[in-house]
């Protein structure tokens, strides 16, 4: 393997999000906020979920492994990026990026898996709501979220031994705030093609599988609302699968725009704040879209808060 027989392994040189070597303490706030909010939303999320009695559905299962998703995926970029706000020119060991790459792929993929399932839970609730119980029952929910994890980790970890095996120079920059993919493969002293092809065509299936099965469920759901006699149905079906929507679109969206597009039309810019759309912004609007059009959710909210803040009894 080419990083066994490195005696001398690179170091890549993080240039962050603005070029340059100038600091941006606004910037950094700006990000140190989100990533709290981040943190805090997904906490909440998670506990609320695994804490409260009235959240026993496979949906609130899957949001709770979203969540739990979403505050792992900016943990493995944002500090390096606040850091690099600060401190421009972070320089990272070649295993040290590698292990990032890893990470980021592994969550990443997972997230676009657990919004797969979410959509199926979802089109079983309007398409099949008698039989939503049998169909979605606890082992298979739990099947989907372990299939989710576990395809995930390992198409990250074929990507990453694949990008080992190619030789860097020993001090490269890489203009962006982590160690993507795409930006080592450009930085790779010897002959790509063999990887790009495998990663590219990995990575199309990786991310087109699950934006299929979103799309097919969609139609489903699309097909039965208008068969929803009451208005009061049809408004509650629309309005559960909406905010799933939104996620979906802004996650799958911005990853197409950055990995699924020329070569020639290339721009190291652009990527950077593609990828803050979804590595940052995404995760964390997550967990406020659905709590903020779910009333099952902010009902829970709300018991907890009050449990709280109730005077325990000694």
């Amino acid at each position: 393997m080419a990083l066994a027989n490195r005696t001398s392994a690179p170091e890549f040189l993080l240039l962050g999000l603005m070029d340059g070597t100038d600091i941006h303490p606004l910037l950094f706030l700006i990000f140190l906020g989100v990533y709290l909010v981040n943190a805090l939303g997904n906490l909440s999320m998670v506990v609320v979920v695994r804490s409260d009695g009235a959240l026993r559905s496979p949906m609130y299962y899957f949001l709770g492994h979203l969540s739990l998703v979403d505050l792992c995926f900016t943990t493995v970029t944002v500090p390096r990026l606040l850091a690099g706000l600060l401190h421009p020119g972070q320089a990272v060991s070649f295993q040290g990026c590698l292990a990032q790459m890893y990470f980021f792929g592994a969550f990443g993929i997972s997230e676009s898996y657990l919004l797969a399932a979410m959509s199926y839970d979802r089109a079983v609730a309007v398409c099949r709501p008698l039989h939503y119980g049998a169909v979605m029952t606890p082992w298979r929910s739990a099947a989907l979220v372990r299939a989710s994890w576990a395809v995930a980790h390992l198409h990250s970890l074929l990507h990453t031994l694949l990008m080992s095996e190619l030789s860097y120079p020993r001090s490269a920059p890489v203009r962006h705030f982590f160690c993507d993919m795409t930006v080592l493969l450009s930085l790779a002293t010897s002959d790509t093609s063999a990887v790009e092809t495998a990663v590219f065509s990995e990575g199309l299936a990786v991310v087109l599988t699950p934006l299929l099965l979103v799309s097919l469920s969609y139609v489903g759901i699309l097909v039965a609302v208008p068969a929803v006699r009451s208005a009061e149905g049809r408004r509650r079906a629309f309005s559960t699968c909406g905010a799933h929507l939104v996620v979906v679109s802004l996650f799958f969206s911005s990853v197409l725009s950055v990995y699924f597009r020329p070569s020639s039309a290339y721009s190291a810019r652009y990527d950077r704040l593609a990828s803050v759309v979804y590595a940052v912004v995404t995760p964390t609007l997550n967990p406020f879209i659905y709590s903020l059009r779910n009333k099952e959710v902010k009902d829970a909210l709300k018991r907890g808060l009050r449990w709280r803040a109730a005077p325990q009894e000694v």
